[in-house]
């Protein structure tokens, strides 16, 4: 990295944008860099009851970070005044009031199809598991049956 780019970077937790999350989000597993490039408000460690909490920090939060498990309800986004985006790291927003969102301007994004590839790839798997009869076949080695049978055991259906 260039020497601009570090002093472009927040150096203190209160220079850092805040980020609600509700729940702990799955993806804060994986990228450790949200800590370092977002103050996270981690309503899901706080004794306060949610709305006690969102009341809390009503004037700071402009973000919320969540993932398919939370509602994001129209008493949550009522109760953040200067939200201005949520961001929810699942493929769908069935659990977003999108018809508060849009009253109040509010945006809101997702991850899209990001996962549909391997979602597909998975689905092509488990076709051919079945029509081959894979993991029957498995199951019959391994529990000793293929000594019961002469070894013999019906393949399963052609896929292609």
């Amino acid at each position: 990295m260039d020497p601009e780019h570090h002093r472009s970077l927040p150096s203190q937790p209160s220079d850092l944008r805040q980020v609600l999350a509700l729940r702990l989000p799955y993806v804060f597993s994986i990228h450790e860099q949200c800590f370092t490039k977002f103050q996270i408000l981690k309503a899901y460690e706080s004794p306060l009851p949610t709305l006690d909490f969102l009341r809390a920090h009503a004037q700071s939060v402009k973000v919320i970070l969540c993932s398919g498990t939370f509602p994001i309800t129209a008493d949550i986004i009522q109760n953040l005044p200067d939200l201005e985006l949520i961001v929810s790291s699942a493929t769908g927003v069935d659990h977003i009031d999108m018809a508060e969102c849009g009253m109040r301007g509010i945006g809101v994004t997702n991850i899209g199809d990001v996962f549909s590839d391997d979602v597909a790839d998975g689905a092509v798997g488990l076709l051919i598991d079945v029509m081959r009869r894979i993991t029957g076949g498995d199951r019959f080695v391994r529990c000793g049956k293929w000594t019961d049978y002469g070894g013999t055991y019906t393949l399963g259906s052609k896929v292609s």
